[in-house]
């Protein structure tokens, strides 16, 4: 399966456009010191994911859904590398429409192709972008401008204030390009978007996971497009 993906997607990336042809994609960055690229910008070499959504069009990994090819559950193109437990990820994203996430720490789901259950740095519009959310696990578990923890009932209870909801996002092109910083470590996960501090979760939770897959949503429901590039690791154990 994964050998036929390879193929479908090498030659999807042959025959695409040109490389950085639409306007406002941010160039290729340099490797930060002490990280790794998840992504050489030109194949998906590391990646699976359903190959009637995901392509790369002009060196970004991009998830396209259609009314033609609609996804019907909540599915990721995943990272295959290895599971990763205390990191720092950095990404730059755009979503042109409906809802996406950065997932981590995360389980496959067997009953779904493509599927996983973790948490997830959300992107979608004004009400969600920044904040984290549990895909098939414990659904929304901190707003953006909050501080959360989660006891052993699983419920989450903001413990801290990082800022006004709308203050932070307005340092946030919903409509455009922007970078996620994500910091897991132990049992407290930090996201940031273009630099700023949106939200905090700390996972006391009998159920808290500390290591896991990374991968990239595409949510079901009206047609989407979603892009990343400049996709940076860093493991902190």
């Amino acid at each position: 399966m994964k050998s036929f993906f390879a193929l479908f997607l090498s030659l999807a990336v042959l025959a695409g456009g040109s490389v950085f042809a639409a306007d406002g994609i941010p160039a290729d960055k340099p490797v930060p010191e002490g990280f790794v690229s998840l992504f050489d910008g030109k194949t998906f070499d590391g990646w699976n994911g359903n190959p009637d959504h995901w392509t790369i069009e002009d060196g970004c990994l991009t998830g396209i859904t259609t009314k033609e090819k609609p996804c019907r559950h909540s599915q990721f193109l995943i990272w295959e590398n290895g599971e990763v437990a205390d990191f720092e990820l950095q990404a730059d994203f755009c979503l042109h429409a409906c809802n996406s996430g950065i997932q981590y720490r995360a389980v496959r789901n067997p009953a779904l192709p493509w599927g996983l259950n973790g948490y997830q740095a959300d992107i979608a519009g004004p009400q969600y972008m920044g904040i984290v959310y549990g895909e098939n696990f414990r659904a929304i578990l901190c707003e953006r401008g909050k501080q959360t923890t989660i006891g052993t009932d699983g419920k989450p209870v903001v413990t801290g204030e990082i800022g006004d909801s709308n203050e932070i996002l307005s340092h946030i092109n919903v409509n455009g390009w922007n970078t996620y910083r994500i910091v897991a470590k132990g049992n407290v996960l930090t996201q940031y978007i273009n630099g700023h501090k949106v939200s905090e979760l700390i996972d006391e939770d009998d159920i808290a996971r500390f290591s896991g897959l990374i991968g990239f949503q595409l949510h079901p429901g009206p047609p989407m497009k979603v892009q990343f590039k400049n996709i940076f690791l860093k493991k902190l154990n």
